[in-house]
């Protein structure tokens, strides 16, 4: 291992870490039993050494994803008297459970799998180097397409997409920073949209107003200029873009309406009913009605999908009770926490913590998970289509414009926009039943109160 490795890793290693330093001291155990090492409780230290494997085994990835998880789930039967894993993934009166965001998940990536491969087969993306310039300035036409499609449409599929483009215009060879690129642009196009994004949709469900995460868009917008072109120029010098496409290209017009028949069905599915994946399998199964659809899509990606599914587990899993208080810093931090915990969990602890800047917590957490490739889902399904993305070393090494654009875009944002605390806009369960306490002990008191004065008044 050369040099440069050794000082990746040296690098890597504190930022898989940082969860445990940032949430270990947070929650108080739930039992004394529950065992930790220098005041962290062992669930951080499995989790972080369950991130370091995947950062070293990327060959091995699913199998160290699920060896963390079973480890966990021991952990927590034999010490933790109080939890229920049914209870944890359905939910009950004090919990919502999972089971929503595990089955969007599963739905989102087998499905959108099959939505690239259908898109691929209709020869459409062959059209594309018709109308894409010749250099690295074709690249970046592809990732302002790819982040604008993010804008509307979930950033998953967008992702796929993008990349099926690039397999097509590129001939199947590019580069793993162009890949990051991909991701990235992904991902800011969905940061100042409600729709755009899981987790603003979170916000826009939970309260927040569209509009207060709309200035989202400076920091990505700005970002997008940095990593865009730093990875376009990578891509051309390793491989250029096609110049011509082949003459005999016949598109098959019925798989694009299908195509886009799917992502109006996610479209819709997402904003009305917060649930994504019910549009895209909607979509799909009326497409079969009409084309043979690629369902071996499914086998390819289903390492990835299990991958995704139980490292967004294990993440909720952690007793992470609360956040730092609220502050441009601590939302900066979240965008580098967002690269390694899922941003789902992060972003509700937001909500009920409240104070934060809606739009500059949206830009954090929705971007930040590019700076590595399992830190949204839109890298892990890029991941199925590109299997060399998942060699963390070589991912930062040469998508390390991902992480300065990171940096430059939202100190950029901060400066132009400041700093806009929003009110709680609801109150936690905690929050109620304190208020409910010292409303039940003030009535008490008053009518306490009451009854000697009628007392002095009757004497």
């Amino acid at each position: 291992m050369n040099n440069f490795y050794k000082k990746v890793l040296l690098l890597l290693v504190p930022l898989l870490m940082l969860p445990v330093f940032i949430f270990a001291s947070e929650g108080e155990p739930v039992s004394a039993s529950i065992p930790s090492i220098f005041g962290i409780r062992l669930e951080f230290i499995i989790f972080a050494l369950t991130l370091v494997g995947v950062a070293l085994f990327h060959h091995k990835t699913m199998y160290v994803a699920l060896t963390g998880l079973a480890v966990i789930l021991i952990f927590k039967f034999i010490f933790d008297p109080n939890f229920h894993f049914v209870a944890h993934i359905i939910g009950n009166e004090h919990h919502e459970g999972e089971w929503r965001t595990l089955l969007n998940l599963l739905g989102l990536l087998f499905g959108f799998g099959i939505l690239a491969k259908t898109f691929e087969e209709s020869k459409f993306p062959d059209l594309l180097p018709k109308f894409l310039p010749d250099d690295w300035k074709g690249g970046f036409v592809l990732l302002i397409l790819i982040f604008v499609l993010s804008s509307f449409l979930d950033n998953i599929a967008a992702a796929m997409i993008g990349g099926t483009i690039a397999m097509i215009v590129y001939k199947g060879k590019v580069h793993i920073g162009f890949l990051a690129a991909i991701i990235a642009a992904s991902n800011a196009g969905g940061a100042g949209s409600v729709i755009g994004d899981t987790t603003t949709t979170l916000m826009w469900i939970d309260g927040v107003s569209w509009m207060d995460v709309t200035h989202a868009f400076i920091a990505s917008i700005v970002a997008l200029v940095i990593f865009g072109i730093i990875g376009a120029k990578q891509q051309d010098k390793y491989n250029r873009i096609t110049k011509d496409s082949p003459e005999s290209v016949i598109v098959d017009w019925g798989r694009i309406g299908i195509v886009f028949m799917i992502l109006c069905c996610t479209v819709a599915t997402n904003a009305l009913l917060d649930f994504p994946a019910l549009g895209v399998w909607i979509g799909i199964l009326i497409g079969a009605l009409l084309r043979k659809m690629p369902w071996v899509e499914i086998k390819h990606s289903w390492q990835g999908t299990v991958f995704l599914m139980s490292l967004v587990t294990i993440a909720s899993l952690m007793p992470v009770d609360e956040l730092p208080p609220a502050s441009p810093y601590t939302a900066f931090a979240l965008g580098f926490i967002s690269a390694v915990f899922d941003n789902i969990p992060l972003t509700k602890l937001c909500l009920n913590q409240g104070g934060y800047d809606w739009g500059i917590l949206a830009y954090a957490v929705g971007f930040g998970g590019s700076m590595i490739w399992f830190g949204s889902s839109a890298g892990v399904a890029l991941s199925n289509m590109y299997p060399e993305t998942r060699n963390t070393v070589k991912y930062i090494k040469s998508g390390w414009h991902v992480i300065v654009a990171y940096i430059i875009s939202f100190f950029v944002m901060l400066f132009i926009v400041g700093w806009h605390p929003h009110d709680p806009h609801r109150t936690s369960h905690i929050e109620k039943a304190k208020q409910e306490e010292i409303n039940k002990a003030n009535m008490e008191t008053n009518g306490e109160t009451e009854n000697s004065s009628n007392a002095v008044v009757t004497e």
